[in-house]
C-alpha cells in the first residue's frame, strides 16, 4: 500500500481524548477536557429546537443564517464599537476550530511563515503545517505567561504572513494586556501580515479583567480575522456553531475555504445563537461571574491540598504546579497517576507545547462543571494527596 498523509500518520491521537478514555476506564472525575456538564440559556436551545419544525431545514447560506450574521455584527458593535457590515463581513462555520483553519487557509500559502505562541490549541500546529507553511514558535513561560516581546519580534521576518493566537488564552488562562496587543499590532503592521485572533474566551474573564480584540487596534481592522465561538458563550460546545468577523477583503477567501470544509452549519443552531447573542447584558456578565465562582471553588481547594495554583485571567482552566505534593515524574506521569490512583482527571501542560524543553510540572484543571463535581473531586484528591505526603515523610525518615 502507498504511504498515507505523512504528517497526520505522525500525529498523536489528542490529549484530550486520551486523557478521557483513560478517566472513563478509570471511573475518574474528567476535569481535563473544557466542557461545562451543563446545558445553556433555555431560550437559545428553544429557539433551535422551534427552528427545526419550521420548515428551513435545507442548505442555508455559505457564510451564514442572515439572522445569526446580523446578530455577530451587533454583537461586535454592542461590546467593541467594531463595525462589520453582515453581508460581506462575516462568515459562520461549523465550530471555532473550523473558523481557524478556514482563516489559516485563506492567507497562507505554502513556504509562508506563521507566527504562534506557545502553549497552544492543540489544531493549531498541524493546520499550519498542512497548508505547508512554516511554524515560528514562541513561547509563554509560567508563572506570569508575559510576552517575550524580543523573541516575538525575532519571529517576525520577510516570509511571514501571519500570527495565530489566543486570548484570552486556553491553557494559560492568561488575558492580553492593552500593551501586550499594541506590541503585537505594531508587528503586525511593521510586517505587513495578518492577525488570527482566538477569541472563544472573549466573554469568561474574571476579577475585572477585559478582552481587547486586536481588531480594535488602530491599523488592525482590515488585517484582522476574529474568531467566536457560540460553544463558549452559550456553553453548548457540541453545537459547534462559530463566527469570523474580517475586512470584506478578506471574507471571500475565508468563505471559499469554509465552502470547502463543510459548506454550511446546522441552520437551526445558527438560529439559536443568534437569540443568544442578542440576549440582554446582564446574561454576559452573569456567565464571568458564574464561571468566576466555580474557579475560585476549585483554586481554594487545590491550594488547600498544596498545589501551587498560577493566576487564571479568563478561560475555563486552572493552571497547577504539582511539585510542591512532592512528585517527582513529569506531567504525563503526573495526570495518569492522578487519574488511575486518585480518580480525577487533569492535563499535562506539556500537551500543549510543541517544542522541546517545555517546563513539566503542571497540570491543567477545567473549572466548568457543577458544584457538586468540584467538591467530589477535591474530596477525591484529598486522600490520595496525604497518601504521598506519608509516603514521602516515611522515605525521607
Amino acid at each position: 500500500m502507498q504511504p498515507q498523509n505523512s504528517l497526520l500518520s505522525a500525529t498523536g491521537t489528542t490529549i484530550f481524548t486520551v486523557m478521557s478514555a483513560l478517566a472513563l476506564e478509570h471511573g475518574a472525575i474528567n476535569l481535563g477536557q473544557g466542557f461545562p456538564d451543563y446545558d445553556g440559556p433555555e431560550d437559545v436551545i428553544e429557539a433551535a429546537a422551534a427552528a427545526l419544525k419550521d420548515g428551513r431545514n435545507q442548505y442555508p447560506p455559505l457564510t451564514g443564517v442572515p439572522e445569526l450574521r446580523q446578530a455577530v455584527a451587533a454583537h461586535n458593535r454592542r461590546f467593541y464599537g467594531i463595525e462589520a457590515d453582515p453581508n460581506a463581513e462575516v462568515v459562520v462555520t461549523s465550530g471555532a476550530t473550523e473558523a481557524i483553519t478556514a482563516c489559516l487557509m485563506a492567507v497562507l500559502n505554502p513556504g509562508d511563515e506563521c507566527v504562534l505562541i506557545e502553549p497552544l490549541y492543540d489544531t493549531y500546529l498541524p493546520v499550519v503545517k498542512l497548508l505547508g507553511a512554516i511554524p515560528k514558535l514562541v513561547r509563554l513561560n509560567p508563572p506570569d505567561w508575559a510576552l517575550p516581546r524580543a523573541e516575538l519580534a525575532a519571529a517576525f521576518g520577510p516570509k511571514t504572513k501571519a500570527i495565530l493566537f489566543n486570548t484570552p488564552m486556553n491553557p494559560t488562562g492568561k488575558v492580553f494586556t492593552a500593551a501586550e496587543l499594541a506590541f503585537i499590532a505594531e508587528l503586525v503592521q511593521r510586517h505587513d501580515c495578518y492577525a488570527i485572533c482566538d477569541e472563544v474566551y472573549e466573554h469568561l474573564t474574571f476579577d475585572g479583567w477585559k478582552h481587547i480584540p486586536l481588531m480594535t487596534l488602530p491599523g488592525m481592522r482590515e488585517r484582522c480575522m476574529r474568531i467566536g465561538s457560540a460553544g463558549k458563550t452559550f456553553s453548548l460546545t457540541g453545537w459547534k456553531v462559530g463566527y469570523i468577523t474580517c475586512d470584506r477583503s478578506l471574507a471571500p477567501n475565508v468563505a471559499k475555504a469554509h465552502q470547502n470544509l463543510t459548506f454550511t452549519t446546522p441552520p437551526n443552531l445558527q438560529r439559536g445563537v443568534a437569540v443568544g447573542l442578542l440576549k440582554d447584558d446582564g446574561y454576559f456578565a452573569g456567565l464571568s461571574a458564574h464561571l468566576q465562582a466555580k474557579r475560585d471553588r476549585l483554586a481554594k481547594g487545590l491550594a488547600e491540598l498544596g498545589f501551587g495554583v498560577l493566576p487564571t485571567q479568563g478561560s475555563y482552566f486552572i493552571t497547577t504546579d504539582f511539585r510542591p505534593l512532592g512528585f517527582n515524574g513529569d506531567d504525563v506521569a503526573f495526570c495518569r497517576a492522578l487519574t488511575e490512583e486518585a480518580k480525577v482527571t487533569a492535563i499535562p501542560v506539556t500537551a500543549f507545547y510543541a517544542s522541546a524543553g517545555a517546563p513539566s510540572h503542571y497540570a491543567r484543571f477545567a473549572f466548568c462543571k457543577g458544584e457538586a463535581v468540584i467538591d467530589a473531586a477535591l474530596a477525591r484528591l484529598r486522600p490520595w494527596v496525604e497518601s504521598r505526603g506519608r509516603q514521602l515523610t516515611a522515605a525521607a525518615g
